[in-house]
């Protein structure tokens, strides 16, 4: 037997509390394991801690990567011998998978923003709204699903989409057969919920998962597994179901992607046989490839390329392809996505709806110019992410599709309304202005501030302090930013650009465009409304020159001629010898006040309270239970235990919803408001 001088062991006993020695803390084996697996595992998206990204062509997503050892199932990528992205056995049917690993999705709403368009109105194959499912029942709660995952670290996406889901008998059946698959290659339990989508050309599901296994841990899978593993499994099972694909039929489906002006099977494999962007297409040439794509396939492919300008011969039989073949194509892809997006939007509203490509305008964020229309559609602008796209048909006479919109912009405008989108206004904030009028020589002190306020008090609408305190809150946000710096509690350097900085700090933070509500109701029902409708505002004002006598256009037209006729049968107006219209003085506020007292009425002897009419100086306290919208416009409903109001709805108090709070109609109608039942106001 060595002795302990001889192998080194020397016995570090450890005190109390020390982190060496005895004193260390003893893991169980089952935990030093998992500690070890976190520590050599990679991230969710295929990168390990502190490593370089891979370089990765301009424009395109980065794939999920992970080594072949680690994640879940790491063991079926090496019994398939998965090591490419090309691997798929003869005869299978293609199914195509996309994935995605969203970091901290319980946070700030996305996850419930996706889960909810995912299920949004038009997308099960009777045209209603999608029904979410789970492995054991057929209306799964996703509330209940997405409390589950609240705290998780993260959260997988995918879209699975099998080439010939159309004949298959029954998705969902399918989507259980493949999560249990999934579950047995992984080695854990699944929390999945799943959306069929039949509103597309190829019949898809949505399925979303949460990220921890059944052991409580963060589930990270393997990155080969999520990219290649999940597609391979999907394929055997439709594979099951419809039998291996003949090759009369793989051909067919090949020569059916010749003319399409998207990026395809056809050119991926001109891609791999290109040598620096040259093929050699000469007699005696033939590429014995795999993948089904034989010489002719190939050249007739070419052909359709150099009609699109992305090929062309150099010499007889050696063709070059243009270096941006494979970004072009998928753009062009996208495009005829959005196209075949709007068209179906405007189908949905009735045949004489359809409208010629040649009107459609595609913007990015935001549009060059104002667009006011009718919104007639919205979807998730990436299936995968949460960012959504209006599709509005404008008075301008086109259709727009608008990118990049978060769904708080739109969550209280349903399709139908009528919306002007256009570039974000992000103008000076009065907090900003004022910390810039009491600033001396670059400082500005809250204390001072308070005793100007107290001086002033009478002309005050709330607490000094309170006041003050909503400044320097702006300020530790702008300090953040590193616009301005604190120098102590009662001194805050400004610089002398300082307004200028605070507004491009908050243009940076705002949405690129707005989305503004002009009348949730249609054309219909403005005609016949007693309120100061959207259509009035645009007759009194004589407001016509941004519109087109075509399309949605030419609907606008007509209904304001019908509006017209309405107003001079009421009283409201009347034409006079030479054939013009007048309308009587101050017809707005008239229509408006109109019907605000008769909606107000019906509303409080519904809930058996008194109707409080809201004037200038006039406050109310109670519980803000939300928007009512009228033709008129937005109004904050008000109620307590006696009596409710109806004040001028602002969007900034929508985070209040059923909370008490005091609203307040300034001398020039403005609103103002303050958290809670007591002590002031606060504009």
């Amino acid at each position: 037997m060595n002795r302990d001088d001889e192998t080194g062991f020397r016995p570090r006993p450890g005190g109390i509390r020390s982190k060496g020695g005895a004193g260390r803390q003893h893991l169980s084996f089952l935990s030093a394991v998992r500690r070890q697996a976190r520590a050599r595992s990679l991230t969710p998206t295929g990168k390990a801690a502190g490593a370089s990204p891979a370089p990765r062509r301009p424009g395109r997503a980065a794939p999920i990567r992970q080594g072949v050892g680690r994640g879940r199932g790491a063991s079926f990528v090496r019994a398939r011998g998965i090591t490419g992205w090309k691997y798929q056995q003869r005869g299978f049917r293609r199914v195509t998978v996309k994935a995605r690993v969203v970091r901290q999705a319980g946070k700030g709403g996305g996850a419930a923003a996706h889960l909810r368009y995912i299920q949004r109105d038009g997308t099960s194959r009777d045209g209603e709204r999608g029904v979410l499912y789970g492995a054991d029942t057929d209306r799964a709660d996703g509330r209940a699903f997405l409390e589950r995952g609240a705290d998780d670290r993260h959260q997988f996406r995918m879209i699975v989409s099998p080439e010939d889901a159309d004949r298959m008998s029954d998705l969902t059946g399918f989507t259980r057969d493949l999560m249990k698959q999934m579950e047995a290659d992984l080695g854990t339990h699944l929390d999945w919920v799943a959306v069929n989508h039949f509103n597309t050309a190829h019949p898809h599901v949505h399925v979303v998962i949460n990220g921890r296994d059944d052991l409580g841990e963060n589930l990270v899978i393997n990155g080969q597994y999520i990219g290649q593993g999940i597609r391979e499994r999907a394929a055997e099972l439709v594979t099951l179901e419809l039998g291996p694909v003949t090759e009369i039929e793989q051909r067919r489906k090949l020569e059916a992607e010749i003319g399409q002006d998207r990026f395809t099977r056809l050119d991926r494999a001109l891609l791999e046989q290109a040598q620096e962007g040259r093929i050699d297409m000469r007699p005696g040439k033939d590429v014995a490839a795999g993948d089904g794509v034989d010489q002719s396939l190939r050249l007739s492919r070419l052909a359709k390329l150099e009609r699109m300008g992305l090929a062309h011969q150099t010499a007889p039989g050696i063709w070059e392809l243009d270096g941006r073949l494979e970004d072009t194509l998928r753009a062009l892809g996208e495009q005829g996505d959005i196209t075949k997006q709007m068209h179906r939007a405007l189908k949905a509203r009735g045949p004489e709806q359809e409208r010629d490509p040649s009107s459609f305008r595609l913007h990015g964020e935001v549009p060059d110019t104002p667009v006011v229309g009718r919104l007639i559609d919205r979807h998730l602008s990436d299936e995968l992410g949460e960012k959504l796209s209006l599709v509005v048909d404008g008075i301008d006479g086109r259709v727009h599709h608008i990118t990049g919109f978060d769904p708080a912009q739109v969550e209280d405008i349903r399709n139908g309304a009528i919306v002007s989108i256009g570039a974000a206004n992000v103008r000076v904030r009065p907090s900003d202005r004022t910390i810039a009028a009491i600033a001396r020589d670059g400082i500005y002190q809250p204390s001072e501030h308070l005793d100007r306020l107290q001086l002033d008090r009478w002309q005050v609408k709330g607490h000094p302090e309170e006041l003050v305190q909503g400044h320097v809150r702006r300020l530790e946000a702008l300090r953040r930013a590193g616009i301005v710096e604190r120098l102590d509690a009662d001194h805050w350097r400004i610089p002398e650009d300082f307004q200028q900085r605070a507004v491009a700090y908050d243009a940076a933070r705002s949405p690129k465009a707005t989305v503004r509500l002009l009348s949730m109701l249609d054309l219909d029902a403005q005609i016949g409304s007693d309120g100061a409708t959207w259509l009035d505002r645009r007759l009194v004002r004589g407001q016509d020159a941004d519109r087109i006598n075509a399309g949605f256009g030419r609907e606008v037209g007509d209904a304001m001629t019908r509006r017209q006729e309405r107003h001079i049968e009421r009283g409201d107006a009347a034409r006079d010898p030479g054939g013009a219209v007048r309308y009587r003085r101050n017809l707005l506020a008239t229509l408006e006040a109109r019907e605000v007292g008769r909606v107000g009425l019906e509303m409080a002897a519904r809930k058996n309270l008194a109707l409080r009419p809201m004037g200038p100086f006039e406050s109310i306290s109670g519980k803000l239970s939300g928007p009512v919208h009228l033709a008129s416009g937005g109004y904050a409903l008000m109620e307590n235990s006696h009596e409710m109001a109806l004040v001028p709805w602002k969007p900034e108090i929508g985070r209040y919803r059923n909370r008490d709070m005091t609203l307040s109609v300034g001398e020039d109608g403005g609103l103002g408001w303050q958290i809670g039942r007591s002590r002031g106001l606060g504009l």
